[in-house]
């Protein structure tokens, strides 16, 4: 359960939100910053150095990282051993040796990277973050950020009438003082509260700022759009991520990410009173040496957030009032919230068309929704709870604009309205075969009863 001094500071936050969405203006020393909040390396199931990884983001033009290792903070004395490679899916897995310590030490070199043998096994010791953090961090130019993906799960036992049924819940910290201990619990609602709960405490009690976001709800089908629009204090979800398992578009009998989010506010902004939630662009990479689909690659996801400084205080402060899109390509200029308008101004590309779409939800929408069915080829029984399926109000279309600029006015009756960005042009290396460029503004809700 919440405890009512953390209860107090989750209305807090949400109120603080949804004030600045309707406000929306940024100041005006803010600056865009180009970050990643969702990657992994040696320190847990990632097949490269951090260093090396963070080295890469800098290279390739991201002002800040968060590298969120599973269940562990980059802190302290960590000897990895280096095994034999391995083949995986008819790839050779190196996880720290030949090639992959050849490039680390030919970067860093033999000073900076500690090698010890015992006996017939050799290790390498993982540099924390504080170690490595110097190498890398200019003022103004690169961050990085402390973070954890607090890796947890729920599970219900078998019974007569159904089967047993579970699935992951990752939530990632990001700029946590302290390490917050995984949940498993019989379900998905109970696990995420309770690690936000956590998470909010934590910030309670140090005065740290920090953001815990919902990962990618529809990877194994952990989490669907009832249980995530239930959690208080939820600020941020996935509505992009990298990795080749995801699911981001669904698969017909399961929402995608794009529906769940326009479910989700639209219960969350009417019904349950709970705010808006906003969506985050990641890559989640784990893969750093082999490169395409099936892999879990760098660059395919990530957010552009406009803030007053690039610290980790100021990133926090502006994902928190919602100023920031997410992208898996698309750059945008400019993204304007002024009272009842939408505005977005596309940074354009030679040769590339672009779409705008204006998505929402409005009042008096039908509030029905059905099961969604497994295809009859589905023998397996679910192990997951179904999906449901809500009116086409829910998340419409409510206007569509060509071209490198556009915007929407409220009306009146809308619930909230959010821009999507669609390029013509297909994904270099997307997380799945035929995949269009795309960026995604936060939503302005309407503050008019």
């Amino acid at each position: 359960m919440t405890t009512p001094r953390v209860s107090r500071l989750l209305l807090a936050l949400i109120a603080t939100a949804g004030a600045a969405l309707v406000q929306g203006a940024a100041p005006e020393s803010a600056q865009w910053y180009k970050g990643n909040l969702h990657t992994h390396s040696l320190w847990s199931d990632g097949d490269d150095y951090p260093e090396m990884i963070a080295d890469w983001y800098k290279r390739s033009g991201y002002q800040f990282l968060a590298i969120s290792d599973h269940n562990v903070l980059q802190q302290g004395l960590k000897w990895y051993e280096l095994k034999a490679p391995v083949s995986v899916g008819g790839n050779v897995s190196h996880r720290g040796t030949g090639p992959v310590m050849e490039k680390y030490l030919q970067r860093f070199g033999p000073d900076w990277v500690q090698l010890r043998d015992e006996g017939e096994k050799r290790f390498v010791r993982l540099k924390p973050l504080d170690e490595y953090r110097s190498l890398l961090e200019e003022p103004g130019k690169f961050l990085m950020i402390p973070s954890e993906e607090i890796t947890g799960s729920w599970k219900q036992p078998k019974t007569a009438t159904q089967p047993e049924r579970g699935g992951p819940v990752h939530i990632n910290l990001t700029n946590p003082r302290e390490f917050v201990k995984p949940v498993e619990a019989a379900d998905a609602v109970t696990v995420m509260q309770q690690t936000l709960d956590a998470v909010h405490a934590q910030r309670q009690r140090t005065g740290q700022p920090m953001i815990a976001h919902i990962n990618h709800p529809s990877f194994r089908w952990g989490i669907t759009a009832e249980d995530l629009m239930q959690v208080k204090g939820d600020l941020f979800f996935e509505v992009y991520n990298g990795h080749p398992g995801v699911e981001n578009a669904g698969d017909g009998t399961r929402l995608s990410m794009d529906a769940m989010w326009d479910v989700i506010l639209t219960k969350r902004l009417t019904e349950l009173k709970l705010g808006p939630v906003f969506g985050i662009g990641v890559d989640d990479s784990h893969n750093y040496h082999a490169i395409g689909l099936g892999r879990s690659n760098v660059g395919r996801g990530w957010v552009v957030v406009r803030a007053q400084h690039l610290t980790a205080e100021s990133i926090v402060k502006a994902l928190e009032a919602g100023d920031f899109y997410a992208s898996s390509g698309v750059a945008l200029r400019d993204v304007t919230r002024a009272g009842d308008r939408l505005a977005v101004a596309i940074q354009a590309e030679p040769g590339v068309t672009y779409r705008t779409q204006f998505i929402g939800t409005r009042r008096g929408y039908a509030k029905g929704s059905q099961e969604m069915l497994p295809p009859q080829s589905e023998k397996q029984p679910r192990r997951t709870l179904p999906h449901r399926r809500y009116s086409p109000e829910v998340g419409a279309v409510l206007a569509e604009v060509a071209g490198t600029q556009a915007s929407f006015t409220l009306r009146g009756d809308e619930i909230y309205v959010r821009a999507k960005i669609i390029s013509s042009k297909l994904k270099n290396n997307g997380s799945v075969a035929g995949e269009y460029e795309t960026a995604w503004t936060q939503p302005l809700v309407n503050a008019k009863p």
